[in-house]
C-alpha cells in the first residue's frame, strides 16, 4: 500500500507510467517495449513473468540510476499490457567512500519510481557480507569501515598514494563480490539488466581472463561458465592480488576478502540495454534531475561519477605528494590531477556543465582551501585516517625496508630523525620491543604493527614493471593519463603517467 495515498501498487501503475514515459524519446520507449519481449521470451511466456526476477545494480550514480528508472519502466509496460510482469531486484553496494548523500539521492530515486512500498520489488543494501532490505538510514557496519581502511592504506603505501591502485583495485573484487552476494541471494535472479555495452563486457572480460591467467587460474573451465565463471576468474585474481598485499600467512585478509561466486543451480543471463537508450546525461537531465530528484552532491560528485567521494581523495592525495614528497605547492599537485579528471571527463562525454561545475570547485585559492578542508575531514569520517596518515602514505617510507624512511621523518617528523635505527629495529625480522616506537608508528600510519612489517618487506610497485599484479592490473585500467610535472630532483619540465577517478 501506498502510505501517502492508501492505494496498492499496482493502482498506480498506470499514473506512474504515465509520468515515466513522459520524460523518455520515442527511441527509448521503443527500447522499454523490445525488451519487455525479450524478457517475456527468455521467461518462456507471459505466464511465466510473476516468477521471473530481474537484478539491477544500482551504484547510486547518475548513470545507474537510468538504467534503474528504464528498467522499472519495463516493468510497468508489462504489468499494464499484459495483466503480469517480473519481480525487480534492486541492489546498492555500500563501503566506506560512499557518503550520506548516495544513500539519500537512491531514497528519492525509489520514491520517484514508486518501489520502496510495491510487492514487485526487492531492495537490497549490500555491506560486504551484509545483506539488508534497503533503508536510507541503514548504518555502514564497523568491520566493513575498518576492512576499507587498511586496503586503502597498504594499497596506498605500496602505490605511494596513486588513485586507482589505493582507492579502486580492492573496491573492484569488492564489486565482484557483491555482484555474486546479490545475484544469487536468497533463490537467485534470472536476468542481470546492465548498461555497459556487449562490446564493454567482451573487453572486460577478456581483460579479467589475462590477469586471471597471470594468476595460475584455469581459464579453460572458467569460460565454460558463463557469470559464475567471471566470478571464479575474479576470485583467482582477488587472492593472489591480496596474499601480495597482506603476505601468504593472513589467511583472515584472504578469507575476508575472497569474492563470492555463487553456485550452479542458477546461472543468470546478462541483458544489456545500451543499444536501446542514450548514456549521455544531457539526453535525458530532466528525468534524473526534474523526477527522479537526483542532486549532484558537492561531496559524492567528483569528476566522473556521482555515487562515491574517493575521487576527491584522489586529487588531494596528489597534492599532498607534491606538496610533501616533492617539495612543491599543494596547488600544483592539485592541477596535475585536475588535468586527468577533465581529460576523464570528456572520454566519458559528460555534459559541458557537468565538467565546469567539476573543476568549478577548485577555480579559486579559497575554493581549493575549502576543497582541502572537505577531503581532509572526509578522510576522517570514511576511513579515520588524519592527513598525517595520507602524507605517511604518499611517502611509502616503511617499504623496501624503509628506503624513504628518513627522508620521511626530516620532512615531516624532524623530532624522530634520531629514531631511524630504533624504526628499523621494531620493523625488522627481528621485530624488536619498543612500545614507545610501536605506539608512534600505528599513530602515524593508521595501520598495526602486523601490516606495517608486511610492508617493510614489500616493495614499492613499480607502474613501468609488469612484475606485480598490483602493475599489471594499472597497466590495463584505462584511468590514467600523461600530466605536465616538473622532476622535483632537476626542476625541469616532464611528463607522469597517474591513475584517477
Amino acid at each position: 500500500m501506498n502510505q501517502h495515498t492508501g492505494e496498492p501498487a499496482n493502482e498506480r501503475y498506470p499514473t506512474l507510467y504515465a509520468q515515466l514515459t513522459g520524460f523518455l524519446s520515442d527511441v527509448e520507449l521503443d527500447g522499454v517495449k523490445a525488451t519487455g519481449e525479450r524478457l517475456v521470451e527468455a521467461a518462456g511466456g507471459i505466464d511465466a513473468l510473476p516468477d521471473y526476477k530481474v537484478m539491477v545494480a544500482y551504484g547510486g550514480g547518475k548513470d545507474s540510476t537510468y538504467v534503474v528508472a528504464f528498467v522499472r519502466a519495463v516493468q510497468l509496460h508489462l504489468a499494464l499490457n499484459f495483466g503480469r510482469t517480473f519481480t525487480l531486484r534492486v541492489a546498492n553496494m555500500r563501503h566506506a567512500g560512499v557518503p550520506r548523500a548516495v544513500m539519500e539521492n537512491i531514497d528519492r530515486v525509489y520514491r520517484a519510481l514508486g518501489l520502496l512500498d510495491d510487492d514487485r520489488a526487492e531492495l537490497l543494501t549490500i555491506d560486504h557480507t551484509l545483506v539488508r532490505p534497503f533503508h536510507v538510514d541503514l548504518p555502514l557496519p564497523e568491520r566493513l569501515i575498518e576492512i576499507n581502511r587498511v586496503d586503502v592504506l597498504m594499497n596506498g603505501h605500496r602505490a605511494a598514494g596513486d588513485g586507482r591502485p589505493t582507492f579502486c583495485n580492492s573496491c573492484n573484487l569488492a564489486v565482484a563480490d557483491f555482484y555474486g552476494r546479490a545475484a544469487w541471494f536468497d533463490g537467485g535472479v534470472d536476468v542481470v539488466m546492465t548498461g555497459d555495452s556487449r562490446r564493454e563486457q567482451l573487453l572486460y572480460s577478456a581483460w579479467i581472463m589475462r590477469l586471471a591467467k597471470a594468476s595460475g587460474v584455469d581459464v579453460q573451465e572458467c569460460r565454460t561458465m558463463g557469470f559464475r565463471g567471471i566470478l571464479l576468474a575474479l576470485r583467482g585474481i582477488g587472492d593472489t592480488y591480496f596474499r601480495e598485499l597482506f603476505g601468504d600467512d593472513s589467511e583472515s585478509e584472504l578469507a575476508e576478502r575472497e569474492v563470492s561466486t555463487g553456485d550452479r543451480s542458477m546461472q543468470p543471463q546478462f541483458i544489456s540495454v545500451y543499444d536501446l537508450v542514450s548514456y549521455r546525461v544531457h539526453d535525458h537531465w530532466d528525468l534524473i534531475v526534474d523526477f527522479l530528484g537526483f542532486q549532484f552532491d558537492e561531496l559524492a560528485f567528483s569528476f566522473s561519477e556521482s555515487d562515491c567521494a574517493n575521487p576527491g581523495l584522489m586529487a588531494h592525495l596528489r597534492a599532498l605528494r607534491a606538496e610533501f614528497v616533492q617539495g612543491r605547492t599543494y596547488d600544483e599537485g592539485l592541477a596535475e590531477y585536475l588535468e586527468l579528471a577533465e581529460e576523464l571527463m570528456h572520454k566519458k562525454e559528460m555534459p559541458q556543465n557537468l565538467v565546469d561545475l567539476a573543476l568549478g570547485r577548485y577555480d579559486t585559492a579559497e575554493k581549493r582551501l575549502h576543497r582541502r578542508k572537505l577531503s581532509d575531514e572526509f578522510a576522517r569520517e570514511a576511513f579515520g585516517l588524519s592527513e598525517e596518515a595520507l602524507v605517511a602514505m604518499v611517502f611509502s617510507p616503511f617499504t623496501d625496508r624503509g628506503a624513504r624512511l628518513a627522508a620521511f621523518l626530516d620532512c615531516c617528523h624532524p623530532d624522530r630523525a634520531d629514531a631511524a635505527d630504533r624504526i628499523h629495529a621494531v620493523l625488522g625480522a627481528d621485530g624488536a620491543a619498543d612500545d614507545e616506537i610501536t605506539a608512534w608508528l600505528q599513530d602515524v600510519s593508521g595501520l598495526g604493527l602486523t601490516h606495517l612489517r608486511t610492508l617493510y618487506t614489500s616493495s614499492l610497485v613499480d607502474f613501468a614493471a609488469p612484475g606485480t599484479i598490483i602493475s599489471r592490473v594499472r597497466a590495463g585500467d584505462p584511468h590514467k593519463y600523461h600530466v605536465a610535472t616538473i622532476d622535483p630532483a632537476s626542476g625541469a619540465p616532464a611528463t607522469e603517467l597517474i591513475s584517477g577517478r
